[in-house]
């Protein structure tokens, strides 16, 4: 054993020593197909020449400059990229190094509007249960899943959670989509009013949920309901599409497809597909112009903001995204990831639902499809499924406490933009093996 403190000190982990396309090869030399690019991270597989090329190059001319006294060229073009295809109204992007620091620089931000235009008062977040948004101690305190959060209460700020919008189990018999949607924003309403209705900053959400849940989609016309909260009561809407953002679910922000401007969104993972460590926070006019015309100056800072190679990088992605089509791309495998999923699993006795969008889908794994009766959490079943899929050479991302923190187990596969169709097989293949053995073997 070496000195590195690992995620799980008590784990062995295979060394990974190289990457072909879509596959991490270790130093065995055995190949895994990555069909969660991590955790929804590399998009562009683990070898595209071109953004190691623009890395390479970046590094030659300057990696880093504190941007306490520089600007530099791959950020001022990164930002310009984003800008451009962003919903409208966005105006101005703020870099950091990962997801968890994008919902720090959000939260604080948004405060910080409130200030800059004389709204003091307002002090309170709400969130969803049942939802992750980092885990740094702030974006720990918004996020609502317990397991994570459990340990940390004491230290975490006092934040207010409402229901996600999870069909699978938060609709009631009889209920249409729509009318389940108008639920959970009256709630939404109910819970603003209950705070003071001048008291609220902003109401965070995943536009598509991550990790938590396991790729729930939203239905129609929700983030409209929320998104008329918000306005009537002057709260900002913050979305993290930290996970489903940046090309997940087919469109470059996955909250085009609910014709829905939010005032802040959270980015990261698949802006630079992992071959830098890098995030970002979009920023409306209106709250950029708040803090230009007010104090002039956002109070807050990392020192690898901006970092001249992690942005070199990520632009390289998403040049690479756009001029190779690839959100086309991932529309077309996604509809044939789905329909491979639902032909070898949707009659499966222990998926209860495949759920998702893009290349972004996941199963909820069942004791009982039915009634719908999660496995024992005791079983460990999500723990296990990812140790047997990683000994038949795949990698998936299994979650546990999908129902209420405890209960609960799901399975995510998040493949990379350029999986071919017979990758695609062989993902579904795996997947299917290793859920049946995990269960036979439970």
């Amino acid at each position: 054993m070496g000195h590195v403190f690992h995620r799980n000190p008590k784990h062995a982990y295979p060394v990974a020593v190289g990457g072909d396309g879509p596959y991490v090869i270790d130093s065995d030399g055995k190949r895994y197909l990555d069909a969660c690019c991590g955790a929804a991270v590399s998009c562009l597989g683990h070898s595209d020449r071109e953004v190691i090329g623009a890395i390479k190059a970046q590094q030659d001319q300057i990696p880093f400059a504190h941007t306490s006294f520089f600007t530099n060229q791959p950020m001022e073009l990164l930002a310009d990229e984003l800008i451009e295809s962003a919903p409208e109204g966005m105006a101005r992007v703020y870099f950091c190094s990962g997801g968890s620091e994008a919902v720090e620089a959000a939260l604080k931000l948004a405060r910080q509007y409130f200030v800059e235009i004389g709204q003091s008062e307002r002090s309170h977040v709400i969130a969803r249960r049942q939802s992750y948004h980092g885990n740094t101690l702030g974006a720990l305190a918004t996020g609502g899943n317990l397991w994570r959060r459990k340990q940390f209460e004491p230290l975490l700020v006092k934040v207010s959670h409402v229901a996600p919008c999870y069909t699978y189990r938060g609709k009631q018999q009889g209920e249409t989509d729509t009318d389940y949607g108008r639920r959970l924003v009256r709630e939404l309403e109910e819970e603003v009013l209950r705070l003071g209705q001048n008291s609220v900053i902003a109401f965070v959400a995943e536009t598509v949920g991550g990790a938590t849940l396991g790729c729930v989609t939203p239905v129609p016309g929700y983030f409209k309901g929320v998104r008329a909260v918000c306005d009537k009561y002057g709260i900002l809407l913050i979305l993290d599409e930290v996970m489903c953002g940046m090309g997940r679910c087919g469109t470059l922000y996955a909250c085009e497809q609910e014709d829905v401007v939010p005032d802040l969104v959270c980015i990261g993972k698949g802006l630079g597909a992992g071959y830098q460590p890098i995030g970002a926070l979009l920023a409306s006019a209106k709250i950029y112009d708040a803090v230009v015309n007010g104090s002039g100056f956002f109070q807050h800072g990392h020192t690898y903001t901006g970092h001249a190679t992690a942005c070199a990088g990520a632009l390289a992605v998403q040049r690479a995204v756009k001029q190779r089509g690839l959100l086309a791309t991932v529309r077309e495998r996604g509809a044939g990831l789905e329909a491979r999923l639902r032909a070898r699993l949707g009659a499966h006795p222990h998926v209860g639902e495949i759920r998702g969008r893009g290349l972004f889908w996941a199963l909820e794994l069942v004791q009982e499809r039915a009634s719908k009766q999660p496995f024992d959490a005791k079983r460990k079943i999500n723990a296990r499924l990812k140790l047997k899929a990683l000994e038949n050479g795949l990698m998936c991302y299994p979650m546990g406490g999908t129902v209420d923190g405890l209960a609960g187990d799901h399975v995510m596969l998040a493949p990379p933009f350029i999986i071919s169709e017979a990758q695609l097989d062989e993902a579904v293949d795996k997947l299917a093996r290793s859920i049946d053995e995990v269960i036979a073997a439970s």
